[in-house]
């Protein structure tokens, strides 16, 4: 049975040691995709996972482990796989967590090694995540490469570092000592001490909250399960760009806005969801924006497209020549914003279109090429990025 502390005796939030930084600790944040696979192999007599691993030999045991465990969430592909050799449809291997009767303390029970929980080692784990997220930050020297180089802490431990996976006291010597090395102090009583004190000063504030904070990993797991959901779902047919040539406003004149929210007045339908069509938006205004105006294109919507999905033309390559200026995007503020995708970030003039990614202490940026920018996405309304599902090339 695993011994885990009760809510009344594991301080509430960090911040209770004292710092400065609230951020609730995460008893369960390596487990970022909750499924039903350990279940159902087991109902299909299945006992050991190994023996569904030697039918699935395109997924490595040690993936397959993390797979089911909820350590990484599994690709379409995978799911699928694992789900036909289970004899089940792909959805089924899938975890609702969005239900009110969801429990991830239950759902982690199994995995959980029965080790007692020791609240001041789950704190200095988060503590040392985020110590070592800024330090990475503020010295470009630090890239993944030196880190496995010239302190032999490979890519795959400085992530399970980085995420507190573990806490520091099942780490082994040699990479404890690596980290010593790292922050550049004699042993582990030195790194705990410069460690907390740096928390303490503030410095981790921005970051901490980002590796503890349940909420944080709930939203992230419902996204991405979502995600995936609706990737299971999706049909192979390519949307399609129908006749009509583009309507823009007239040169020198002040484009006409359309809000988000009428946006779905103008969109045409078969009646079909299928064949549902939507309205292309877009006409070129300063500095890369796209001017939300309607123009007489339409583009058949993805299936996987949701209610308020909308087309919108690039007008720019401002992403460079990989999304020309006569592409046309799917925005559906339905989908999440994934990292590696798109996203079409609203503005008062109309939208930016922008690549995701993360930077070294984790945060969500929005990169344009022309204009050379970099945006902060989470600092802005949520509302205000919508995930890009898809561009046509006419």
């Amino acid at each position: 049975m695993v011994r885990m502390p009760s809510l009344t005796t594991m301080p509430k939030r960090i911040a209770d040691l004292p710092a400065r930084a609230e951020v609730i600790p995460d008893l369960y944040r390596t487990f970022v995709f909750p499924n039903r696979i350990r279940e159902q192999r087991r109902h299909r007599g299945l006992q050991k996972l190994m023996a569904l691993s030697v039918r699935l030999p395109d997924i490595p045991y040690i993936r397959l482990s993390k797979i089911e465990r909820g350590e990484v969430v599994a690709r379409a592909d995978e799911i699928k796989r694992i789900a036909r050799e289970l004899d089940l449809a792909p959805a089924d291997l899938l975890t609702d967590v969005t239900d009110p009767e969801f429990d991830i303390a239950r759902w982690a029970q199994p995995f959980q090694d029965g080790r007692p929980v020791s609240a001041e080692e789950e704190r200095f784990a988060i503590l040392l995540a985020a110590a070592l997220r800024v330090l990475r930050n503020g010295d470009a020297t630090l890239t993944i490469a030196a880190l496995d180089q010239e302190y032999a802490l490979p890519p795959v431990i400085l992530s399970r570092l980085e995420n507190a996976h573990k806490t520091f006291d099942r780490w082994n010597d040699a990479t404890a000592a690596a980290v010593c090395r790292l922050f550049g102090v004699a042993d582990e009583s030195a790194l705990r001490k410069i460690v907390q004190d740096r928390y303490r000063s503030g410095e981790l504030d921005a970051v901490v909250w980002r590796v503890a904070d349940p909420d944080t990993r709930a939203l992230r797991s419902r996204e991405r399960i979502a995600a995936l959901s609706a990737e299971l779902a999706l049909s192979t047919r390519p949307a399609r760009r129908a006749s009509g040539p583009p309507t823009g406003t007239k040169r020198g004149a002040q484009p006409e806005l359309v809000s988000l929210e009428a946006a779905p007045s103008l969109q045409a339908s078969s009646g079909q969801a299928a064949l549902r069509e939507l309205t292309v938006f877009g006409t070129p205004f300063t500095g890369g924006i796209i001017a939300f105006t309607p123009t007489e294109d339409v583009v058949e919507a993805p299936r996987r497209a949701g209610a308020r999905a909308f087309a919108l033309r690039v007008c720019r390559a401002t992403l460079g020549a990989g999304l020309p200026a006569s592409a046309i995007v799917i925005a559906d503020p339905d989908h999440r914003v994934t990292v590696g995708g798109l996203a079409a970030v609203r503005t008062a003039e109309g939208y930016r279109l922008v690549s995701v990614t993360f930077d070294r202490t984790g945060a969500t940026k929005g990169y344009s090429v022309a204009p050379d920018l970099e945006l902060d996405l989470d600092a802005l309304d949520p509302a205000d990025v919508v995930a890009v599902i898809e561009a046509v090339y006419p």
